[in-house]
């Protein structure tokens, strides 16, 4: 499991809408953030995961649906949007997954994160949804990575 990353992004939002500067300074997306990959993303606040997802579409397209969200046909989008106004975005890649089921591995990533937050001391804060398989070590090591570059990082600062 070959995991390229991590990438980040501050974000400033409203409810409504957001926007991003990369660690280069610019407003737009890049790099991972633009590829097919199926990627993982954490969304944090103080080095504190709050929201941990997966997705393959563009980072822009999938916090648009995100933000654009009403509740029609059920999903309501990120809660974390009406209640924060800045968080930084870290993304990862999966860049050897299989051509079938190619998000099971980061799914199961996922939830290694998720559960690394809840043995911390509680489950992140806005997760409305969580992908469950059997996992194994190279799951957990991964879990493990992503968590202390997230939970390691200055607020203020890119990685």
């Amino acid at each position: 499991m070959r995991i390229a990353g991590p990438e980040s992004y501050n974000l400033t939002f409203d409810s409504e809408k957001y926007s991003v500067i990369c660690p280069m300074g610019t407003t737009k997306f890049s790099g991972l953030a633009t590829s097919k990959l199926p990627k993982l993303y954490v969304i944090a606040v103080d080095t504190k995961p709050i929201y941990v997802g997966i997705t393959r579409q563009y980072m822009r397209a999938r916090l648009r649906l995100g933000f654009k969200a009403t509740g029609e046909n059920g999903y309501h989008g990120y809660a974390w949007r009406r209640e924060l106004r800045q968080a930084q975005l870290f993304i990862w890649a999966h860049e050897d997954a299989p051509a079938v089921n190619a998000e099971r591995d980061i799914e199961t990533v996922e939830a290694e994160i998720v559960f690394l937050a809840r043995l911390a001391g509680q489950w992140p804060a806005y997760q409305t949804e969580i992908h469950f398989h059997r996992s194994n070590q190279i799951h957990r090591d991964v879990a493990a990575q992503i968590w202390s570059a997230v939970t390691q990082t200055s607020p203020n600062s890119q990685i």
